[in-house]
Parts: structure tokens; C-alpha cells; sequence
């Protein structure tokens, strides 16, 4: 199942999260890039759920970020703990209308603005298996592929309309 609609106008945005939660989003991207880390959002783990928000360091440490936007959002969501097996860190992220002290002590913390982020807890670590990260990592790659490629089918370009020296320096 694909994650994008190419048919509508942004290729990358699925549809399927609220305002707020694409501006906790925005916010917290812009962080993680400040952080020279790499994100993709609306990740598919091998147990079929979908992070929020997976990120990726330069050193390969894997983060999933649960973006919550009420207080009722964290409470009906029992999913979050199945994310451990899939991270070397857990995380979830907010904005300023919710109470920080309904989220777990044992997970970081993000508040978000939508013009950028900060931490207002650090994640403890507990570091995935060689196999457990191969696989999360091959997933982030793969997803985080298919997305440009879908983006780039969508900006209407065609191979005809650039010459093939393009870009190259000359």
C-alpha cells in the first residue's frame, strides 16, 4: 500500500494527519535537521504499524517519534510501547496545549512549535541487535527511495524536458 498520493498536490503528504499534527511535524523536522539527522515520516515496521516519525543519525542510531496532539490522542494509543523493538530510542513529540506530564518518563521528549523544536527530555537508550537494525535500516532506505521516486513522478517532469548535461556543472 502506498503511503503518497501522486494525483493530489504535494506528493509527499499522505492525507492522513491533522493540521496539528503536521505542524508538531514540521517543527520537529526541522530539528532533527539542525541535528544533521534524516527523517521519514509515516514509517511501516515489519509488525505492520506505522511511526510517526522515524529518524536516522550520521552514526545510524534509529529514533521513532509518536507525534500525540491531545491529551485523548495519547490515551486511546496503546501502540506506542511495540515501537521499542524497532529504535535505539523512543521519543514522542507535542505542542504547547498538552500537559508534558501525561507522557512516560522512560521516553524522550519534544516540544514542537511548528517552526521548529526543542528537547525536553533525552530518550534513554537501549541500542537494537545487528539484525534488528539492518532490517529498520533497509526499511528507512527503501521507504525514504520510494517517496523520491513517487515526488519526482509527480512534479510533472519528464526526461525530455531537461538536456542531459543538466545539473552536471558544464
Amino acid at each position: 500500500m502506498t503511503l503518497l498520493n501522486i494525483a493530489g498536490g504535494n506528493a509527499l503528504i499522505d492525507g492522513r494527519q491533522s493540521a496539528r499534527a503536521m505542524m508538531v511535524r514540521k517543527g520537529l523536522q526541522i530539528l532533527l535537521q539542525d541535528m544533521r539527522m534524516v527523517s521519514v515520516p509515516e514509517l511501516v515496521l515489519s509488525s505492520g504499524r506505522r511511526a510517526d516519525l522515524a529518524a536516522l543519525s550520521p552514526k545510524g542510531e534509529l529514533w521513532v517519534i509518536e507525534i500525540k496532539t491531545s491529551i485523548e490522542d495519547f490515551r486511546v494509543d496503546r501502540k506506542w510501547p511495540e515501537y521499542r523493538a524497532f529504535c535505539d530510542r523512543l521519543f514522542f513529540a507535542t505542542h504547547k496545549d498538552v500537559p508534558l506530564d501525561i507522557f512516560p518518563q522512560d521516553c524522550g521528549l519534544f516540544l514542537s512549535d511548528g517552526f521548529g523544536a526543542h528537547v525536553v527530555r533525552d530518550a534513554p537508550e537501549h541500542r537494537l541487535a545487528p539484525a534488528g537494525r539492518k532490517a529498520v535500516t533497509l526499511a528507512f532506505a527503501r521507504a525514504a527511495a520510494h517517496r523520491l521516486m513517487l515526488a519526482e513522478w509527480a512534479s510533472g517532469r519528464s526526461d525530455d524536458d531537461s538536456s542531459p548535461d543538466e545539473g552536471l556543472g558544464e
